[in-house]
């Protein structure tokens, strides 16, 4: 029997396209079109703000950043390199701490509480500071005791076991409204 020397089997379009490609030297060239989605690119600038997959993107530096609910406590705690009020370099371990409260670096601080010391007014900011922090707290004091004055409720108590506990006796509204004002009175009296 003899051999043939045939090969017998067909070729692809690709794979001539290949052979072509190869006896021409073009070694890179592609031999198929591929098909498929490709995602339409939106082009953004510094300072553009948009949403993409749930989340708000925006462009700082040339960088793209995502935007978050913390954002504004984040830039509270960063301390810049130089003190927006002298441009002096914010170098000082005092300066980290006294930036958040009052957005300035120390030495400008020192240098303002000398001036209303000059001035005889330093013991009226101090007090006025004072007041302010006292304020704020009857503020968050009120706004806790009414939560609580709402929610009361004396009927039961569901346990972590999911049963639920019948409780008897408890804190009345009377005397969560007298504890209210007796708080309050105690925290006007803290005012100068």
């Amino acid at each position: 029997m003899k051999k043939d020397n045939v090969l017998k089997k067909e070729f692809q379009r690709k794979d001539v396209e290949r052979l072509r490609n190869l006896v021409k030297g073009k070694h890179g060239d592609r031999t198929t079109i591929g098909v498929g989605y490709t995602k339409k690119y939106e082009h953004h600038k510094e300072g553009d703000v948009w949403e993409e997959n749930d989340r708000t993107w925006t462009i700082k530096n040339g960088l793209k950043q995502n935007i978050t609910k913390l954002d504004p406590f984040k830039q509270i705690a960063h301390t810049p390199l130089f003190c927006p009020c002298c441009n002096k370099l914010m170098k000082k371990h005092l300066d980290k701490k006294v930036f958040p409260a009052y957005q300035k670096c120390f030495d400008c601080i020192v240098d303002f509480e000398a001036e209303l010391q000059r001035q005889g007014k330093l013991e009226e900011y101090h007090n006025d500071l004072h007041n302010k922090n006292v304020d704020k707290t009857i503020k968050e004091y009120k706004a806790f005791m009414d939560d609580q004055i709402n929610n009361i409720s004396n009927k039961g108590f569901v346990t972590e076991a999911g049963d639920v506990e019948n409780w008897v006796g408890g804190v009345s509204k009377e005397e969560l409204i007298k504890n209210l004002q007796e708080g309050l009175d105690f925290l006007e009296g803290l005012k100068k």
